[in-house]
């Protein structure tokens, strides 16, 4: 039997108790997450190896470019969940060196004392016998939380190699990100199945761009930009998707409609924050009213996808398509601009909070009957709903 002086029983049961009070660990797998996401990085490689031969190569590498935009993001908040993690765990035991020195050296003085010592109590017989029985209860939880101590620091080893090795992972996958890029754009500049309403004029268009100070007056002259101003009549109805059509890219909703900005000066329409190089596509079938540079809001979309509505996109860096062209629905009409990271970058970036990469914004304004109206009464936007 093991025995025990009173005081070093009650310092042992006061730091098990007072351990056994700390949170437990957190339910969620940041690793699992980690490593979830580097899958879906490989998975977007085999998608991008059959693409190269589907049929309908635009539609496969956009599939391709959104698995790997998808996979992507999943790493940088799988990262940011293992620094946390890892940040959680170190503040944690950090906080609780003195307790657990307490403890080890508790455990230590049991496993090393003699037994002869161990026999030995100042209050006799009766009190090494109370000694041994808070020793006896106390024991396990001491070894219980010293294998969870070991648990920990196992955990923060762990989750330090697994963001090392996720620098291979993010290489390959801006690689391939990039790869399918390339091929997306010269696949849509070969693609010549697409329907048209009309044939844009290019003199028309530059007079019209030239003489034209405001969105509103370009978007009332589109008509004049097709050759003999014939732009043949639609008849699309998509009054049943207002409020569930999805954004033309993955982003957050920085403004709202008519919200001042920091100089004060407010836009009837949204500005979403982008990642570098997001894909953007059309949330609907459309006929592409007008793409590119216009006034003061870099290259432009102009999307009809029914009479007298337009959906405005500026702010890209490139834009896909011609005037005149009928898409499809998810039909890819531009990239954001910027610079894609390094996998170096996101790794340091992968302790900040979500949206510190979202450095690219597109401006999405909304027309009906050549007035704006606000895009949140078309667009899924993910608020208040």
């Amino acid at each position: 039997m093991i025995l025990r002086p009173a005081w070093l029983s009650r310092l042992a049961a006061a730091s098990v108790l007072a351990l056994l009070a700390l949170p437990l660990r957190a339910e969620q797998d940041p690793a699992a997450a980690a490593i979830a996401a580097a899958a879906q990085l490989e998975q977007a490689t085999v998608q991008l190896e059959q693409a190269e031969s589907a049929r309908d190569r635009v539609k496969a590498l956009t599939q391709t470019l959104r698995a790997y935009e998808a996979g992507l993001g999943a790493m940088r908040e799988g990262l940011r969940q293992v620094a946390r993690r890892e940040a959680q765990v170190l503040a944690q035991l950090d906080a609780r060196q003195d307790e657990v020195a307490d403890l080890l050296g508790i455990l230590q003085t049991i496993e090393t004392s003699a037994p002869p010592v161990l026999m030995l109590h100042p209050s006799g017989p009766l009190g090494a016998a109370r000694s041994a029985m808070m020793v006896a209860e106390v024991t396990p939880g001491l070894h219980a939380r010293v294998e969870s101590l070991r648990a920990d620091l196992e955990e923060v080893q762990s989750l330090r190699l697994l963001q090392q090795n996720a620098a291979g992972t993010l290489e390959k996958g801006l690689s391939g990100v990039q790869e399918a890029r390339t091929a997306l754009s010269k696949a849509i500049a070969d693609r010549t199945d697409l329907p048209r309403r009309f044939t844009a004029d290019a003199t028309r268009t530059a007079i019209l761009i030239s003489s034209t100070e405001t969105l509103s007056g370009f978007a009332s002259g589109l008509a004049e930009i097709a050759i003999d101003g014939e732009v043949a009549p639609a008849t699309a109805d998509i009054s049943a998707l207002r409020g569930e059509l999805p954004l033309p890219l993955e982003g957050l909703v920085l403004r709202g409609f008519g919200q001042k900005d920091a100089a004060g000066i407010a836009r009837p329409g949204l500005l979403v924050a982008a990642r570098p190089r997001a894909l953007v596509t059309s949330p609907t079938a459309a006929t592409i009213r007008y793409r590119g540079p216009l006034l003061d809001l870099g290259n432009v979309m102009i999307l009809e996808p029914q009479p007298e509505t337009l959906f405005i996109l500026s702010g890209l860096a490139e834009v896909f398509g011609d005037a005149g062209q009928v898409i499809p629905e998810g039909t890819p009409v531009g990239l954001m601009g910027g610079d894609t990271p390094q996998a170096g970058a996101i790794l340091s970036l992968s302790g900040e909070g979500g949206g510190t990469d979202r450095t690219e914004t597109l401006y999405i304004e909304v027309r009906m009957e050549n007035s704006p109206v606000d895009p949140e009464t078309w667009f899924r936007t993910g608020k208040g709903g």
